[in-house]
């Protein structure tokens, strides 16, 4: 068994995963929406053992999502009340290792406010969410990448967490606005660019006007991150 599997398996077990075996089988698609309730401000509980995840923009609805997957019992669960919304992996499930297929792309409202928390097991994760409209963003992943995208215009500050365990992080930031970015702790290699080092924390050249300011925290043991603000 390989390093790579170890370290997938154990991210799933962390999830509450339990690991059986069931036949992977032709690709389901189906798909999955939110209308908008009324709701002021929606945090949104994203939990993903594994697989490959997206969001970003593209719908006039609450939520819109597109999900692809060869196993039934992954047929994502989602359940909305009251601006809280959640949309998990099964907790229990089977695991075929091999050719699985799991993918969710989800898009969001640009005007509703929206606080984003990511449980994110092993794969590969896409947040385009520059163009929304952020109060918090808090990533827990395991083993993989994540590519964050931030770029945009902000109307007011947010913050930005992400707490990692094997893999790599891309952040795009924008650079006409102000942004703390810090890293500590098991962090590998980090690479700034467009932004200015300071003891211990980056800043764009923005930071010191003023405007709405994203404060960015990278905690764990993240293998590598590229800071790029363009």
């Amino acid at each position: 068994m390989t390093t790579r599997l170890l370290l997938t398996l154990g991210a799933l077990s962390l999830t509450g995963c339990v690991i059986t075996h069931e036949p992977a089988g032709p690709a389901q698609y189906s798909s999955q929406a939110i209308e908008r309730d009324g709701a002021k401000e929606v945090t949104v509980h994203l939990n993903m053992g594994a697989g490959q995840l997206k969001v970003g923009s593209g719908t006039h609805k609450l939520m819109q999502g597109y999900f692809t997957y060869n196993l039934p019992s992954w047929k994502p669960e989602l359940n909305y009340a009251s601006g809280d919304l959640t949309l998990s992996q099964p907790k229990t499930h089977n695991m075929h290792v091999g050719n699985n297929k799991y993918e969710w792309d989800l898009r969001f409202a640009q005007d509703i406010p929206l606080n984003f928390h990511v449980n994110f097991g092993a794969g590969e994760a896409q947040l385009d969410l520059g163009s929304l409209t952020l109060r918090h963003v808090d990533v827990q992943m395991g083993v993989g990448s994540i590519k964050l995208d931030l770029r945009g215009v902000p109307k007011q500050d947010f913050d930005v967490t992400i707490d990692g365990g094997v893999g790599e992080a891309v952040v795009h930031l924008p650079a006409s606005v102000g942004v703390y970015a810090e890293a500590s702790g098991g962090i590998g290699e980090i690479s700034a660019r467009g932004l200015q080092k300071r003891e211990g924390h980056w800043i764009t050249e923005a930071y010191n006007q003023p405007g709405p300011k994203i404060h960015l925290s990278v905690h764990g043991g993240v293998g590598s991150i590229s800071l790029i603000a363009d």
